[in-house]
């Protein structure tokens, strides 16, 4: 008999997870072996329990989906995170995949994706609902012409990073940052460090002088 592959459900909607539960454990490969409504609380459980798949919300109390996805990875490397989430904006999904996740879908199309989804990200593939899909394409293609020869660590940034060391370098605390972002001082500093290191910077004054060069300031 075929092992079930074992599921985590992380939401803070608890009418949800019931919801998904009981459509998840209605297959029988598959298995929902924990429940968590923060991803604080997600930590612990991946830790303990080593799931095949995560299936994570991005808006949560505390600290987010995107802050956690490379967390929950170095509890559990071996699991999938597949992303399911109210957002359609692709800046969303392009953050959700660059940070390690292996799929994207909305809430609005659970009922008929999330099995779909599931299946693929555990053949090792990458899963993204198909009207995301279709806005990524678009947005690819609308900067086809811009791109540069040489890639701009800039780039790489997520909003949320760019947003975060934008305010660094024109001198905001953490704190200060936290309370114009509406996030927690911690994960302020989490944004803070992951995107000093995509731009391997270490100073502030590095980062004003990138800042400045890239136009970021004006």
């Amino acid at each position: 008999m075929t092992t079930p592959l074992r599921i985590l459900l992380v939401d803070d909607h608890a009418v949800l997870r019931s919801g998904l539960r009981l459509l998840i454990d209605n297959q029988a490969d598959l298995q929902v072996v924990g429940e968590a409504g923060t991803a604080a609380e997600a930590l612990g459980k991946v830790r303990a329990l080593q799931p095949d798949i995560i299936i994570l919300d991005l808006n949560m109390p505390g600290m987010d989906g995107l802050t956690a996805i490379p967390l929950l990875q170095q509890e559990s490397p071996q699991s999938r995170i597949l992303i399911l989430t109210m957002h359609d904006d692709v800046n969303y999904l392009q953050g959700a995949l660059r940070t390690g996740a292996s799929g994207y879908i909305l809430k609005k199309a659970v009922d008929t994706e999330l099995l779909m989804a599931i299946q693929t990200v555990m053949r090792g593939e990458t899963y993204v609902h198909s009207a995301m899909s279709e806005k990524l394409l678009q947005k690819i293609d609308t900067h086809t012409v811009a791109v540069k020869t040489q890639a701009d660590p800039w780039d790489s940034l997520s909003d949320r990073e760019r947003d975060v060391l934008r305010l660094v370098a024109l001198g905001y605390t953490n704190a200060e940052i936290a309370s114009e972002l509406f996030l927690s001082v911690k994960t302020v500093e989490t944004y803070r460090t992951r995107g000093m290191e995509k731009l391997n910077l270490q100073t502030r004054a590095q980062l004003v002088k990138s800042a400045l060069a890239r136009g970021i300031l004006e």
